[in-house]
């Protein structure tokens, strides 16, 4: 399928109603809501990177998936919720309370309209776990619809082959990873600049946590931006390159296809239990 074809087949919001509507009724109708954020992601990325992520990955797998699968997709949410982030200009955050709202009433609306299932296709790490939440609500609002909230970096096999072990623990923003995904998909928007910033994770540094905690992970703490790095870089951006964004795509897209497909391939999750309605 062609990228045009995606567009039309595909996107939800480019459909007539008439043809929603049968859409929407069909057995195991699946709608994909990618998720970003307007944030600062050093000087070398644009705000929109997450945004641009979630809806280049989610088109190139819905791109490769059999057209007649009962899977669309929504406009991206490109404005999230990203508090860590403030004091970096062109940063732009919705509340929490804002976000969760947005996702309950346009999920309840779809819920109205016959989906059964609703993804929560996020690419900001800051919004996972008000994600998780907002979905737990959408739920109990909605027992007809079953929500996933996904986070398109989490499960995705081959990163230890591909990252180096103190990225994949302490890049935790605009580092190796988002800044050689951003050359294989649009090169045109990364500027010369490679930061190497964000010093948590020496002895010396006063930002490193104790053993047994970090910034994310196992016991976390809610970090900012600003308290970690001068560049907005938290992580090493400096061996970013073309050749290391096209396998990270791989991954990312044969990952998200597979799991897509056998979604579609079940009848997963079981309707609500009459308990909690």
């Amino acid at each position: 399928m062609q990228s045009g074809e995606v567009q039309t087949a595909k996107r939800l919001h480019f459909m007539p109603w008439p043809e929603a509507a049968k859409a929407l009724q069909r057995q195991g109708s699946t709608v994909v809501w990618p998720f970003g954020a307007m944030e600062q992601h050093g000087p070398q990325l644009p705000l929109a990177t997450d945004a641009l992520f979630a809806e280049r990955i989610l088109d190139a797998v819905l791109g490769e998936l059999p057209k007649d699968l009962p899977l669309w997709s929504l406009p991206p949410q490109a404005i999230g919720f990203s508090p860590e982030h403030r004091g970096f200009p062109g940063t732009v955050s919705l509340s929490a309370e804002l976000l969760i709202a947005l996702i309950k009433q346009v999920g309840g609306q779809l819920a109205e309209q016959g989906v059964k299932r609703l993804v929560l296709f996020n690419a900001h790490g800051g919004q996972i776990g008000l994600l998780q939440a907002a979905a737990r609500e959408l739920a109990a609002q909605s027992p007809s619809m079953a929500v996933l909230p996904c986070f398109i970096w989490s499960g995705v096999s081959g990163l230890s082959d591909l990252l180096p072990d103190h990225e994949l623990k302490h890049g935790l923003h605009a580092g190796l990873a988002e800044t050689s995904l951003m050359l294989a998909m649009e090169p045109s928007l990364v500027a010369s600049e490679r930061p190497a910033d964000g010093d948590h994770s020496s002895a010396a540094a006063a930002s490193t946590p104790p053993e047994g905690w970090s910034l994310e992970g196992h016991a976390p703490m809610a970090w900012f931006t600003a308290d970690l790095s001068a560049s907005g870089v938290v992580g090493d951006s400096r061996d970013a390159d073309i050749a290391l964004g096209r396998q990270l795509q791989t991954q990312l897209i044969r990952h998200w296809k597979s799991l897509f497909t056998r979604l579609l391939e079940s009848s997963w999750p079981p309707l609500a239990d009459p308990r909690r309605i």
